[in-house]
Formats: structure tokens, C-alpha cells, sequence
């Protein structure tokens, strides 16, 4: 997600992880304070699929050190996507879903092709779209996107539903290609802070229900696990097996004191049957190292067997985004 100011970007959907734990605001900033584990173990070898990656660090965020570790951030995108590259060969990424915009998204795939699924955003700042559906067409059929980028219809006053987004849902079910949204909740008084048409209400899960519904035949994924809307977003799942959910930022943001929560939500959705359709994303802003400490989110859910880190971490993504990957034993 694109936030406009340093604080609103540390912020971003990690108060989320920390509401579900009843902890409210209070307990998000004393969980943002906190630091990681200075010797981080993570005993996950296997391969992985980070499936919310952004290409672009805010401008607001230079200087800014990562809110968990203290580490500084990438001073540009070139550095991230340097930075980045590094955490996928360090810990076996072989595939990461990108979401950025022209320029810099073309840098990362040129950078790694095999490695990197371009997904161009089709909103910015307006709630008129930045990408038209004919340009979005022709990318997707050249192959030069492989699927369409977290769509922010929220902080620009959109419903999931909303006329200007039918269009591209009905593109995506079109040339079966998969779509990510951001729903929830953001940053405290994101309304009053360069976004004045977000609305929390519009971050329900249970709006996408329309889009679902006519559109059968769409893979769509919700961003951040759709939190704090826990009860809503697992009946969701239940009624329309096409959606799926990643957990990016929860899995990292609210550092070790948010992770009791982050493993409650993770374990409730595995006691529902819906461990098959979540998927590991890490949404690094711009912290490269965020991308470890999303790893060791889900790897230190010792309720979770093996085979359960491996769906999360690569089998899922392989199955949904239909990537040409073996589904052995790693």
C-alpha cells in the first residue's frame, strides 16, 4: 500500500494484529516499540512464495528505521530491489508476487524474470483508475503482468463493488488471471491523514461478497488476512472457495508482542479447514528485513506441522497463481 507520511506507513495494518488481541491502540504502539529477537532461527528450508511484495519505498520512509528491528530502510527503489533480491536467495524465494507501478516495476522484472510476477496497481490517488482496462488488457496478454496489483479501493472512497471497479473484475475472471485487494482496517485517522475518502467501513470483507458472486470464476486474494474482520473473513472463505487471503505485515508488524495474536488468527483459520488457501506474503515496504521477520512469523507457529508451513509458505501460492512449479518434497 502507498501511505503518505512515515508514521501512517508503520502503522499500516499491523493496529489490525494487535485489535484482534483487544489490545487497541495502547498495545500497537508498545508492540511497534519493540524489537525483534537479535538471533532470529528460522528451521523453514523449504522453498517460498512471497505473494506482497511493493516495488516502490515511500519517499517518507527514507531515514525511517524499520519500526521492529531498528534497521534503516532502502533509500530508493533500486536499493530495495538490490536489498530484496538478497532475502530471496537467502531464504529460498524462489517467486514473489510485485506490486509497483511503470518504472520501477519493469526494473525488478528485468532485474529477475524468472523470479519476479509483475502486478501493476491500478489505483493511486484518485478514485478514477491510473491504469484503463485496455492498457491493463494489453499487458496481461502480452505477458507482461501476471496478475493485477493490491487495489486500494479503500482509501479512495471504493466498495469493492463500485461500478469503476467492475470492469477489471470482470477482465480478471476474463483471462483468468488472479487479483489482490487490500480490505481492513490502516493506519490510526488515515481519513485525516492525505486520505479523505477512506472509510473503515469500506474495508468490511463481506463487500466483496457482490464481486464473488458475479464473478464465480475469479481468484481474488484479501491483503493482511482482511483484519480485524476475523469471523467475517473466514465465512467468506467458507461460502466461495476461490478467495484465498495472504497475511503480509501481520506476520511481522506488530513485532513479539503482536505475535501471540498474529499466531491466534493463524490458528483459528487452520481449526476452520482453511490452512489450504493462505499464503505467505511479507509486504516489506521499505525494510528489506521485514521480509525475514515475515518469515519467522509463520515459522516460529509451532501448532503448525511441516506439511502446513510449506502450503503457507509456497504449495498454496503454486496452486492458486497456477505457477509451473513441482509440488514434491522439498
Amino acid at each position: 500500500m502507498t501511505l503518505p507520511s512515515t508514521t501512517c506507513r508503520i502503522a499500516a495494518c499491523a493496529t489490525a494484529c494487535l485489535l484482534l488481541a483487544g489490545g487497541g491502540r495502547h498495545a500497537f504502539c508498545q508492540a511497534a516499540a519493540s524489537t525483534a529477537s537479535p538471533s532470529r532461527q528460522i528451521r523453514y528450508a523449504g522453498p517460498i512464495i512471497d505473494v506482497h511484495l511493493h516495488t516502490d519505498p515511500p519517499a517518507s520512509a527514507i531515514g525511517a528505521p524499520n519500526p521492529v528491528a531498528g534497521a534503516p530502510p532502502a533509500s530508493s527503489a533500486a536499493e530495495l530491489l538490490r536489498a530484496a533480491l538478497q532475502e530471496c536467495e537467502k531464504y529460498n524465494i524462489v517467486r514473489a508476487e510485485v506490486n509497483g507501478w511503470p518504472g520501477t516495476l519493469e526494473l525488478w522484472v528485468r532485474a529477475d524474470s524468472a523470479r519476479f510476477i509483475p502486478a501493476p496497481m491500478i489505483l493511486r490517488d484518485s478514485p478514477s483508475p491510473a491504469l484503463e482496462v485496455r492498457a491493463l488488457r494489453r499487458q496481461l496478454l502480452r505477458g507482461e503482468a501476471g496478475a493485477v496489483g493490491e487495489i486500494l479501493g479503500q482509501y479512495v472512497g471504493l466498495k469493492p463493488d463500485d461500478p469503476a471497479l467492475e470492469p477489471y473484475w470482470r477482465l480478471a475472471e476474463e483471462l483468468d488471471v488472479p487479483v489482490m485487494i487490500h480490505l481492513g482496517t490502516s493506519f490510526p485517522a488515515t481519513a485525516h491523514s492525505g486520505y479523505p475518502a477512506f472509510r473503515l467501513s469500506l474495508g468490511n470483507p463481506l463487500l466483496l461478497e457482490e464481486a464473488l458472486v458475479r464473478h464465480p470464476r475469479l481468484r481474488v486474494w484479501v491483503a493482511h488476512g482482511g483484519l480485524p474482520w476475523s469471523n467475517e473473513i473466514f465465512a467468506l472463505m467458507q461460502q466461495y472457495p476461490q478467495l484465498y487471503i495472504d497475511i503480509a505485515t501481520i506476520n511481522w508488524m506488530g513485532g513479539p508482542a503482536g505475535r501471540a495474536a498474529f499466531h491466534s488468527f493463524l490458528q483459528q483459520a487452520m481449526n476452520r479447514g482453511l490452512g489450504k488457501r493462505i499464503m505467505f506474503g511479507s509486504d516489506q515496504m521499505a525494510w528489506p528485513d521485514a521480509i525475514d521477520l515475515a518469515i519467522e512469523g509463520v515459522d516460529s507457529a509451532d501448532f503448525l506441522t511441516p506439511e502446513q508451513k510449506r502450503d503457507i509458505f509456497y504449495a498454496n501460492a503454486v496452486r492458486f497463481l497456477r505457477l509451473r512449479e513441482e509440488l514434491g518434497q522439498p
